[in-house]
């Protein structure tokens, strides 16, 4: 759901620094406009004419809905020199659009007025010529006024539509990493030692013909041995792990309020006739 912000600001560099913010925010700079007032403010106080509007201040601010009495303060501004910025915002970027247009010094609108006022400033009262707004007295307005015969004078009838779209957020994340991770080990392995040995051992014979030799030079050498444990590894695979997404759909009911001006209409018979109700006498929804 979108809604439309708007502020006031004294000077066209703070409007529009706070456009840049708002666009860097991720509003988009279409729904941004800024509607720049008169180049010198230096006017007399209480001179703008909201009938002539020579200024055409009263009429840039035609296409914002807007009650009227914020459309006089916002023209009266436009006529001091301020500028006005205006924004389309979502709601998740609601928060965020204020914070930046009071950091960048919008003009607090009561204060103002009350300002103008001291000064001379008359207001939405003044400027229209009625007193009171609402049902019966909205018809009635249109008497003040001066609507001569032949002529037509109308009261619009607005309703706000709510449109529902979608946007992605993350609701969650999952991350698969491998790591390397060292772990001891023992294994039992049987090994075989050699020992070499001299065995002295006492003997009492004669010589005989083949001991003729042993007064010869002779040696006799053995070899010890022993067996050693030989590490060796190889690596396999033995599981793979990974990541894969399902994606399901849900039905969400999204629950809000739209407003609508509703329009009463009384003649001097008496008789009260309303939008958006069934005339009792015709049994017809009036025009």
């Amino acid at each position: 759901m979108t809604q439309t912000i708007t502020a006031l600001f004294d000077k066209p560099a703070e409007a529009e620094a706070a456009k840049l913010k708002l666009v860097a925010a991720g509003i988009p700079q279409a729904s941004v406009k800024l509607v720049h007032g008169a180049q010198s403010a230096g006017r007399t106080t209480g001179s703008y004419d909201y009938k002539r509007d020579e200024g055409g201040f009263w009429g840039s601010l035609k296409d914002f809905f807007m009650p009227e009495e914020d459309r006089y303060a916002y023209s009266e501004g436009l006529s001091r020199g301020g500028t006005l910025l205006t924004a389309t915002v979502e709601s998740a970027h609601l928060e965020t659009a204020y914070d930046i247009l009071e950091q960048n010094g919008s003009v607090d609108l009561d204060q103002r007025e009350t300002a103008w006022r001291k000064e001379g400033w008359s207001g939405y009262t003044a400027g229209t010529g009625t007193t009171t707004t609402g049902t019966a007295a909205g018809a009635a307005s249109l008497q003040a006024s001066g609507t001569a015969a032949g002529e037509k004078g109308y009261i619009p009838v607005v309703e706000e539509r709510i449109n529902v779209g979608k946007r992605v957020a993350e609701s969650g994340r999952v991350r698969v990493r491998s790591y390397v991770v060292e772990t001891p080990v023992q294994e039992q392995v049987t090994l075989r030692d050699e020992t070499v040995h001299v065995d002295r051992r006492a003997v009492d014979r004669p010589v005989t013909a083949a001991d003729e030799a042993l007064f010869q030079s002779k040696t006799i050498e053995a070899t010890e041995t022993r067996e050693q444990a030989v590490v060796s590894k190889d690596a396999r695979v033995v599981e793979e792990i990974g990541i894969r997404k399902d994606a399901a759909q849900r039905t969400e009911t999204v629950t809000d309020k739209v407003r609508r001006t509703e329009v009463e209409v009384e003649d001097e018979r008496g008789n009260v006739s309303r939008t958006g109700t069934t005339d009792a006498t015709t049994g017809r929804k009036p025009v």
